[in-house]
């Protein structure tokens, strides 16, 4: 055996699942779901094929794993800020600077699940689409709580949930980590925003 054979199948056992499933994250938010292969995913891991189907049995795997991590973590966000006792004005910023914060720090998994997630395989697809729509419930129930004491104007809470998902879906299309402003102003400026409209 070669020292090139060696290093190479010491790699492919130090390799894990999530090593795959980040390094697929990292292809589906750059090439598209359709436009990654396998190979294309082996070559960025320096796996064959065969110890890459170890891992994982195929792409549709790969994007409700992707998919699932990045939509637990705006659960996540979802929950906590409903469980708060803050204001309602202070449950949105909490929302906003969340969001924002794991658009940044979870891009890849945020640009597959808002760009890729379509592409789910049927079987997937019904889990996703609850957690997205709770995730949109936990906007609308912020803004029905902030209509109900007084702080917000939102004639239609629905509408005006849809509208903040907008705004902060919108983020990971234009975020550069290296722009010339950081995240935290960003995340400032987009709730000032969005609680201007809601006022």
């Amino acid at each position: 055996m070669t020292t090139a054979q060696r290093n190479r199948d010491l790699a492919e056992q130090q390799r894990s699942r999530d090593d795959v499933v980040r390094a697929a994250g990292r292809l589906f938010a750059e090439r598209g779901f359709h436009g990654t292969s396998m190979r294309h995913l082996g070559n960025e891991l320096g796996l064959l094929g065969s110890s890459l189907y170890s891992h994982v049995s195929g792409k549709d795997e790969l994007l409700v794993a992707v998919v699932s991590r990045g939509a637990a973590l705006f659960q996540a966000l979802a929950d906590e800020v409903l469980a708060s006792e803050l204001d309602p004005p202070q449950q949105l910023r909490m929302l906003v600077e969340g969001h924002v914060a794991i658009v940044a720090d979870n891009l890849d998994e945020a640009r597959t699940i808002l760009n890729e997630a379509r592409f789910l395989p049927d079987t997937a697809r019904q889990p996703i689409v609850a957690m997205r729509d709770r995730y949109e419930a936990a906007v609308r129930t912020v803004i029905e709580r902030g209509v109900a004491t007084g702080d917000f104007t939102a004639a239609d809470p629905g509408l005006a949930a849809i509208l903040v998902l907008s705004v902060l879906n919108a983020f990971e299309r234009w975020f550069r980590p290296d722009g010339t402003r950081t995240r935290e102003q960003l995340a400032t400026d987009m709730y000032r925003f969005v609680l201007g409209g809601l006022r």
